[in-house]
């Protein structure tokens, strides 16, 4: 039956007034596809082991008292205006000299430049990372660099569907390039939607892979959710990324919880030039989906084998206040981390480009000139100095989100 008053037309008729940024729902043979997923199970996609998804502990009251709270609240947004490196654009022009080049454009939002390919992880340049124009967490900095002079870029890489990750607007621009999109399962849903073709998504599920040139893209496994409507039907899964190009390997966690998983893929894909791990936006309140820096740290060293071998290059933090620790404390506790592992770390200002298997990684940490230091002062880095920032200053972020601009509400994303 399928006439005015008929279930299948009632549901028509929803799906047309769903919000654009809420994506659509899988169907037809994706859904069939989904279904058909080993790390599918009782209607949902399943994480590698146990997470809980949700602010656990009935601690609902306790976690907005603290969002509330004006002291902690002031500690989530920087004290000043966050640096963003200058000369972006002369600096891609060229080719890396090593083959390999990273550019940090802030959150999860990567540019690598591999092996003769440019590949853009989580492209995220919108002013809020919410369905909504007018609420939801902020950008904290501008983007380093206009979208549309990016340059070519041959596959965007999506990790999952959270606001944070995914950006209709973003996407829309580069719906109008020709680059190819690698996504996980249930993702390309929301990208047809927007009008990205079919024939320009690589929908993988996990451990599965696809060639874009001589790049060879996989999908490997995460702990954590995915979601963009008021109802989450956990139909879209969600991955890290393992990139392997003719001389180097890169990785990218998305976001994650830590879990045993990643020894599987460094013995796999590994060992990395670089890996991109993410160390911001955790809680105790839920502990299973995101990394603390210490241990983001530990999934670094388990995808290296166990060695402190390669660069870690700290991702999701910095941009969006999305979790309720101060601001600068997930790049402080991957400093510490790092020293205490003795791993190479890149702290590069958004927008900065740098060369992994180069002799200039950067590793100032360069957000303390603009945080609120803790109390006693900042600890005493071995090795490290801060030094005048390029591009610092209260007037080098133009646009850049003031104390205490930061979100209207922030969960774990």
């Amino acid at each position: 039956m399928t006439g005015a008053g008929s279930p299948h037309s009632l549901r028509s008729r929803l799906r047309s007034l769903r919000p654009a940024p809420f994506g659509a729902d899988s169907a037809g043979k994706r859904l069939e596809r989904i279904h058909r997923s080993p790390n599918f199970a009782d209607g949902v996609f399943q994480n590698p082991v146990g997470a809980r998804t949700r602010p656990s502990g009935g601690s609902g009251l306790e976690l907005a008292k603290v969002y509330v709270d004006k002291e902690s609240r002031a500690r989530r947004g920087p004290a000043g205006t966050i640096p963003v490196y200058p000369t972006t654009l002369a600096d891609i022009a060229e080719p890396p000299a090593s083959g390999l080049r990273l550019t940090w454009m802030g959150h999860s939002s990567v540019l690598a430049e591999i092996d003769g390919r440019r590949v853009l992880f989580d492209p995220v340049w919108g002013e809020r990372c919410s369905p909504f124009a007018f609420a939801g967490p902020k950008r904290l900095h501008p983007t380093p660099v206009p979208l549309a002079s990016l340059g070519s870029v041959d596959v965007v890489v999506i990790s999952h569907d959270h606001y944070d990750h995914l950006d209709l607007p973003t996407i829309k621009a580069l719906a109008t390039t020709d680059t190819v999109f690698a996504v996980p399962l249930g993702v390309g849903a929301h990208l047809e939607s927007w009008g990205v073709p079919a024939s320009r998504l690589r929908e993988l599920d996990w451990n599965e892979s696809t060639e874009v040139g001589d790049l060879r893209l996989t999908a490997t496994p995460a702990r954590h959710f995915c979601g963009r409507g008021l109802r989450n039907q956990q139909h879209t899964l969600w991955a890290s990324w393992a990139v392997r190009g003719p001389e180097h390997r890169i990785y990218h966690s998305g976001d994650t919880g830590y879990f045993p998983g990643f020894k599987d893929i460094g013995a796999e894909h590994g060992p990395f030039d670089a890996t991109m791990i993410q160390i911001g936006a955790y809680s105790e309140h839920w502990p299973d989906i995101h990394m603390t820096p210490a241990e983001g740290m530990r999934a670094h060293l388990d995808l290296q084998g166990g060695r402190p071998s390669g660069v870690m290059l700290p991702i999701h933090w910095g941009t969006f206040n999305l979790a309720p620790h101060p601001w600068a404390e997930p790049g402080e506790g991957t400093l510490a981390a790092g020293a205490e592992a003795g791993a190479a770390l890149a702290l590069p200002i958004p927008g900065e480009p740098f060369e992994p298997t180069g002799d200039a990684v950067p590793a100032t940490p360069w957000w303390r000139p603009v945080a609120t230091a803790p109390p006693g002062g900042w600890p005493a880095t071995p090795g490290v100095a801060v030094h005048e920032i390029v591009g610092g200053g209260p007037d080098a972020s133009p646009g850049a989100g003031k104390p205490g601009e930061t979100a209207d509400t922030a969960t774990p994303a």
